[in-house]
């Protein structure tokens, strides 16, 4: 007499809602359907797939998004607008699908849309890393298309963004000297003395100096090689700041090293 057993074969797992939700981006998943709507709340009559910088203001607005403060180069950064205040279909989708991913919520809304942008204004005043890459990427919505440089007085309004904190910011202050008026200095240099525009290997590294000169004691520039490999601009900067300042390239004393501040703003470059 023969048996025989009876094997269940077991179903497939259910992929998690949250996979359900976000499905493939490029698609007509939950998410996707819901941020193509926002939007087209905002899109051009002309162009359906294409939010034009009139349009764009109305969503900047709806968001409390200034056009003078950062985040709206960190939302221009992620959803890979082509030009400050342009924004596309497919990048719209892809770019608030990709941080809804990285937030593990939906950002389907206007409403989840705006405080998102309320987390990145804090990242970008306390993430130096974060701050050097929204700086950076801000090159290409600062200059004219088709031009490789940023034109001065542009340069300086999106210097006086970055670097203030009533702004959004972060402030260009030594914790050590805060009443070095760093940013002051580099804008009155760059105006009387340089004054011509901005290349991108220039652009990135003035936000490096700033980084650097609002370490504890950056005023003493013990970190500033003249043979390193900064902009002749930036060599100059230094050499007619330290003109300018008394504090500027001092010699450390014993009670600049040994404290004098907390350390708060001690910024770690990578």
């Amino acid at each position: 007499m023969s048996s025989s057993k009876t094997h269940r074969v077991k179903k497939p797992k259910a992929p998690p809602k949250k996979m359900e939700f976000y499905g493939n981006i490029s698609g007509d998943s939950p998410l996707s359907v819901a941020v193509s709507q926002v939007f087209d709340k905002y899109r051009s009559k002309d162009q359906k797939d294409t939010i034009t910088i009139e349009d764009a203001m109305r969503y900047l607005n709806d968001l409390n998004v200034a056009l003078d403060e950062p985040v709206v180069l960190a939302l221009s950064d992620f959803l890979s607008c082509p030009t400050l205040g342009e924004f596309t279909r497919e990048n719209f989708i892809t770019g608030w699908s990709d941080a809804s991913k990285e937030s593990s919520k939906p950002l389907d809304t206007l409403a989840k849309q705006a405080a998102y942008l309320t987390t990145l204004r804090k990242q970008l005043k306390t993430d130096p890393v974060y701050f050097k890459k929204i700086y950076r990427a801000s090159f290409q919505f600062a200059k004219p298309e088709g031009q490789r440089s940023v034109p001065t007085d542009a340069a300086v309004e999106f210097w006086r963004m970055f670097f203030q904190a009533s702004t959004g910011g972060i402030d260009w202050k030594t914790p050590t000297s805060p009443n070095t008026p760093w940013l002051d200095l580099w804008i009155e240099f760059y105006n009387s003395q340089h004054k011509r525009p901005v290349n991108k290997d220039l652009w990135n590294m003035v936000g490096e100096l700033m980084l650097k000169t609002i370490e504890r004691d950056g005023e003493k520039l013990e970190w500033y090689k003249e043979d390193g490999a900064w902009p002749m601009a930036i060599d100059e900067f230094i050499a007619w700041a330290k003109e300018q300042r008394e504090e500027i390239g001092a010699v450390a004393t014993a009670e600049t090293v040994g404290g004098g501040t907390d350390g708060a703003n001690d910024v770690e470059m990578t």
